[in-house]
């Protein structure tokens, strides 16, 4: 029988969003709810699978792990790509890699997240939470700032940013934006006015990350950038974890010269380690950012779907439509 894993399904949530039936008649279907250790831990628990059903960008795919895995034949990815994953490793080996479409509601679940890490930072919502539940009421905690009047930085106003710039100006915030390509234009019709980078970092009172992880933007908000934010400003982060470097942003937190607001880390899940877990002036929340019930009910499915047309020969959505032509 064929073998299907299921990975990294971490809120326990896969089983209970789709109609998984269909499959388990026909395969042997395995789902992961933990994260691998490491590479060598993935290739030898993925060693017998010949589907393999990924979820995002969890666990990463590269040429090194696909080249290991002989059994492999096809690879799902939710979502219309996977920077984690390489494709022409998958295309070479005769992989049949297939996504899932749509996925409209974990766009808009991304930026009402990260509209939540800016009320839970700006009023210590967290801190004030733990004081309740630890026989506390007031003592001990900072006092908080509102949010009307003040300044907003988006970094990257594509259709994200745009809803967070919607959400901010509700709040009466001023809304400037920035990223390599905006244009006045278009930044004047998301409600945003454009900026300069620098300009952005040192006028914002809050800045919102909203791009995606690529060559161009790994790195891209480094130690002179964070330097040049006001003191107490609010850093969100819900796009990718290395777009900010790690060791800055900790520094910065640490010394309380700013609030960093996190959805997303370098590495996930978050080592217990991790001197984030204990900093100070954080908010932290671990990757939750599209994770809502309407994704799930679009993801899963659409998996499901996936693997058995698989199994019939008639593949769907398929990402390396080169397979099936021989290369």
């Amino acid at each position: 029988m064929t073998k299907v894993a299921v990975l990294d399904d971490w809120q326990g949530v896969a089983r209970s969003s789709a109609d998984w039936s269909p499959l388990l008649a026909r395969a042997e279907v395995v789902f992961f709810a933990g994260a691998f250790a490491d590479e060598d831990e993935a290739a030898r628990k993925l060693a017998d699978f010949e589907i393999v059903l990924s979820m995002r960008e969890r666990t990463p795919l590269p040429a090194s792990l696909i080249n290991r895995l002989s059994k492999l034949r096809m690879l799902g990815i939710t979502g219309a790509r996977n920077a984690s994953l390489d494709i022409s490793a998958c295309t070479a080996r005769g992989v049949i890699v297939c996504n899932t479409v749509g996925g409209t509601a974990n766009q808009a679940a991304t930026a009402e997240l990260a509209l939540g890490l800016l009320l839970a930072a700006a009023r210590a919502i967290p801190a004030a939470d733990a004081n309740i539940r630890a026989g506390r009421f007031q003592e001990g905690l900072p006092v908080g700032v509102s949010l009307a009047g003040k300044t907003i930085g988006i970094i990257g106003l594509g259709r994200l940013g745009s809803y967070m710039a919607n959400y901010c100006r509700a709040l009466n915030m001023t809304v400037l934006a920035w990223s390599e390509n905006l244009t006045a234009e278009r930044a004047q019709a998301a409600g945003a006015t454009l900026v300069s980078k620098e300009a952005l970092l040192s006028r914002s009172d809050a800045v919102s990350i909203h791009l995606v992880l690529s060559p161009r933007s790994r790195g891209l908000i480094g130690a002179s950038d964070i330097a040049r934010m006001k003191i107490g400003a609010i850093l969100i982060n819900t796009s990718r974890g290395p777009i900010v470097d790690e060791a800055a942003l900790i520094e910065a937190v640490q010394s309380r010269r700013i609030i960093a607001a996190l959805d997303v880390y370098d590495r996930e899940p978050l080592l217990a380690s991790h001197p984030l877990r204990t900093a100070p002036n954080t908010v932290l929340t671990p990757h939750l950012g599209y994770g809502v019930q309407e994704t799930w009910r679009e993801f899963y499915p659409q998996s499901v779907e996936n693997a058995l047309a698989f199994l019939d020969e008639k593949p769907v959505r398929i990402v390396n439509s080169e397979v099936l032509r021989g290369g």
